[in-house]
């Protein structure tokens, strides 16, 4: 018997498929040297093959077609799997994917192995396990308006069929992939008791992170749990006198670490407002859903006390609806109490004539007194007296400084 080698070249594998040409064109006789040797070449030549060819991975629509004709089924009986039959027709043609939703199903009754159905891409799905979440629950309508599924889907009806993935992928440039389900189970600390959609909230959320880690590089130091004192607090509410304050209020705040994002909040979330930690990093994030000076800044400053006495690795995050008059924790009446004294100290309120007689002149004489903006004097004036038709034409505006962060895109579908 010739002595055979494992196969390195071209030149190898030509030669080893010549001798086994050869020897199968001969009369060989079982248990002969022979015969060992067509049986160890053959291995030899397999084994190179293998390391040369990519495997063929196993297609999930032949799978369904070959189980269909196992168990006799026709089109019609995949209509409760796949929603209906032009989307039997269409996924079976290979014009529509298949969604996550019916690849549960395939799998549940057709008995298709998850591998094959999901293929390499989604490792870390378990398709016996019901979903975290209805998905057709999410805001797609609006999450399209905003243009966060543009260029995937173009309507709303679309989105909630390809749910659970668009979701995933939404999340992946946040999130590794082990820890998405994390931030899905993750509970969502909201004050007062008008209660949020946690649907909403929860792309509300992630959009905010995103948004936080493109700013990431413009932070100037990491973040310190002793940076945010009562005086770096009035200091920062001395910003308001200025036209552009709320703008120059983000790099306030990434000179100590913190990132300050804009994101409006969706219908059912009655959001103000939200601090949470990522990876470390304290992000405030406002929705500016009242457009008025007061309410940027007394929002900024509530939120910056969470960041400053409540967040911590067991409490992630907290949502705040400030117009909810149930709020009642210690953490939200801590947060109130701190914000409203760094901007207008209680000492200043009880020693100013605008609480007692609420005119423009003497709104103005405090806010110059105390070097902030005049709207913050009107803003506390209508919280004290409950007339909130006070003082009004000293509100002002802030949406239009962050247009760049507010921006929608145009649906045409």
């Amino acid at each position: 018997m010739k002595q055979i080698r494992v196969i390195k070249t071209q030149r190898d594998y030509d030669d080893a498929i010549a001798r086994l040409s050869a020897l199968m064109d001969e009369e060989i006789k079982i248990g002969s040297n022979k015969e060992n040797e067509l049986e160890l070449l053959a291995l030899v030549i397999e084994s190179y093959e293998r390391s040369k060819v990519d495997p063929v991975s196993p297609d999930p629509i032949e799978a369904i077609l070959f189980r269909m004709d196992q168990m006799g089924l026709s089109k019609k009986d995949l209509i409760p799997y796949f929603g209906s039959l032009p989307k039997v027709s269409e996924v079976l043609a290979r014009k529509r994917p298949l969604s996550l939703s019916m690849m549960r199903k395939i799998h549940k009754n057709l008995g298709i192995p998850a591998e094959i159905l999901l293929g390499d891409s989604k490792d870390d799905i378990d398709l016996g396990q019901a979903p975290q979440y209805d998905f057709s629950k999410f805001p797609w309508q609006e999450m399209l308006e905003r243009g966060y599924l543009q260029d995937i889907v173009d309507t709303a009806r679309h989105a909630k069929e390809r749910g659970e993935e668009l979701m995933r992928d939404f999340m992946c440039d946040v999130l590794s992939g082990t820890h998405r389900p994390a931030l899905l189970r993750a509970p969502l600390h909201q004050s007062g008791s008008r209660v949020m959609d946690e649907h909403a909230l929860l792309v509300w959320r992630v959009a905010v992170l995103k948004k936080a880690r493109k700013q990431k590089h413009s932070l100037k130091t990491q973040y310190k749990a002793e940076s945010i004192t009562a005086e770096w607090l009035r200091d920062l509410a001395k910003l308001s006198r200025f036209d552009q304050g709320p703008r120059l209020a983000v790099e306030y705040l990434a000179d100590i670490g913190i990132i300050l994002v804009i994101e409006e909040h969706f219908k059912r979330t009655y959001l103000d407002g939200a601090a949470m930690l990522d990876e470390g990093t304290p992000v405030v994030a406002l929705t500016l859903r009242h457009d008025r000076i007061d309410n940027f800044w007394f929002a900024l400053l509530h939120e910056l006390v969470h960041v400053q006495k409540h967040l911590n690795a067991d409490h992630l995050f907290i949502a705040d609806n400030l117009d909810d008059k149930t709020r009642a924790s210690q953490e939200e009446n801590e947060a109130d109490a701190c914000a409203q004294e760094a901007l207008i100290p209680a000492a200043e309120w009880a020693a100013a004539p605008v609480s007692s007689n609420p005119t423009v002149g003497n709104a103005m004489d405090l806010a110059n007194k105390l070097r902030v903006h005049p709207a913050i004097v009107a803003g506390r004036v209508r919280h004290e007296t409950k007339n909130w038709r006070l003082l009004k034409s000293m509100a002002g505006e802030v949406r239009h400084l962050f247009a760049d962060q507010l921006k929608r895109v145009v649906q045409t579908a």
